[in-house]
C-alpha cells in the first residue's frame, strides 16, 4: 500500500514567495543603475512636489510671514468664501476661460495641421528652414517678445504703417491700450511663439507610423489628401488625445508671463485673468493664505476637468492617460 506524502500549500506559497523575491532582488542588482537614476527622480518629485503641499492648509488658515504655518489660526473657508463674493470675480472668470477657450479651439488644431503639413514636404533645406524659424520664437523668454509686440502694436509701430499703407485705417491704432484688441493680440502672439514647438510631438508621432502603410495606398491609387485623412491622422490620433486632456486640465491657466508683460491700466478690463488676480491680491498685498486658497480652487476644478476628459476620451476612442 502506497503512501502519498503531499506538500501543504502554505508551504508552496512560501517557496513560491522566497523564489520571486530572489528573482526581484537580481533584477534589481542587474539594474542598479537605472534604478539609481529613477529614485533620483522619485526622491526630486517627492522633495519638490509632495513635501510642500502641506503649506496647503494656510489656505484654511490666516498666514502671515512672521508666524509659522503651525501657528496661524484657523480661519476654515472664509478665504474661498471671499473670493467667491469677489465684486471682481465675474470679468476675471471671463477673461480667462475665454482666452482659454479660443486658445484651444484654434490653438489646439494648428499645431496638428502644420505637422501635418511639414509631413508633406519633400524638400529637406526647405523643411529644416521652415522648422527653424517656426521653433525659434519658443525659445525667446516673454519679456523679449513682449518688448517687440509693443514696439510692433505702438502707433509708430510697423503694425499701424501697414495697415495704413494698405489704407485699412485712416489713423493709427494704440493696440495695447484698447481692451478690445487684447484677447486678439494675446491669441495671435501664443500661437505665433508657440505652434513650431507644439508640433513636435506630432511630427514625431507621424515619423512613427510605418512607410509601408503609406506604400500600400499608393498601390491603391490613393493621393496625398487621402493617405493624410485615412493613414496619418487615424495612426496619431492617440497622441491628439493625450494632448487633448492634459489641454481641457488646462482651461484656468492663463500665461501668467505674456499676460504680465503685455498688460497695462488702460487694458485691465480684458487682462485681468486669475493669475494676474492672485499675484495682485494675494502676493502684492501679503495674503497668502487668499492666494493660496484660489489657487487650490483652481487646482480641484483642474482636477475635475482632467478626470471629465479623461474619461470622455476613454468612452470615445478607448485612449486615456489611466
Amino acid at each position: 500500500m502506497s503512501v502519498k506524502v503531499e506538500t501543504k500549500p502554505s508551504t508552496q506559497q512560501s517557496t513560491a514567495g522566497r523564489s520571486n523575491i530572489q528573482v526581484w532582488v537580481q533584477k534589481l542588482i542587474a539594474q542598479r543603475y537605472l534604478q539609481v537614476m529613477a529614485l533620483l527622480g522619485v526622491a526630486w518629485m517627492v522633495v519638490f512636489n509632495y513635501i510642500p503641499m502641506y503649506g496647503i492648509i494656510i489656505a484654511f488658515k490666516e498666514f502671515d510671514i512672521i508666524h509659522s504655518i503651525s501657528d496661524a489660526p484657523w480661519v476654515g473657508f472664509d478665504h474661498f468664501k471671499e473670493f467667491l463674493e469677489d465684486d471682481s470675480l465675474g470679468y476675471v472668470i471671463k477673461n480667462t476661460i475665454g482666452m482659454s477657450l479660443i486658445k484651444l479651439v484654434i490653438g489646439f488644431p494648428l499645431p496638428i495641421l502644420f505637422a501635418l503639413l511639414m509631413n508633406e514636404l519633400r524638400s529637406m533645406i526647405f523643411k529644416r528652414w521652415v522648422q527653424t524659424i517656426t521653433y525659434l520664437p519658443h525659445f525667446l523668454s516673454w519679456v523679449v517678445l513682449g518688448g517687440i509686440m509693443a514696439t510692433w502694436l505702438s502707433d509708430v509701430g510697423i503694425v499701424n504703417k501697414i495697415l495704413m499703407g494698405l489704407n485699412f485705417i485712416q489713423e493709427p491704432i494704440t493696440y495695447l491700450a484698447e481692451p478690445k484688441y487684447f484677447w486678439g493680440i494675446v491669441i495671435t502672439s501664443d500661437i505665433w511663439k508657440e505652434l513650431g514647438w507644439s508640433a513636435i510631438i506630432y511630427l514625431a508621432a507621424i515619423s512613427s507610423i510605418s512607410p509601408e502603410l503609406y506604400e500600400a495606398a499608393t498601390i491603391d491609387g490613393a493621393g496625398r489628401g487621402q493617405k493624410m485623412w485615412n493613414i496619418t491622422i487615424p495612426s496619431i490620433k492617440g497622441t491628439i488625445s493625450i494632448l487633448f486632456i492634459l489641454a481641457i486640465s488646462g482651461v484656468l491657466n492663463s500665461n501668467f508671463d505674456q499676460i504680465l508683460v503685455l498688460r497695462n491700466q488702460l487694458n485691465e478690463t480684458s487682462s485681468n485673468v486669475i493669475d494676474v488676480y492672485v499675484y495682485q491680491v494675494g502676493l502684492l498685498s501679503g495674503r497668502y493664505s487668499y492666494a493660496a486658497a484660489v489657487g487650490l480652487i483652481k487646482s480641484v476644478i483642474a482636477l475635475i476637468l482632467l478626470l471629465g476628459a479623461n474619461s470622455v476620451t476613454k468612452r470615445l476612442n478607448n485612449t486615456s492617460l489611466f
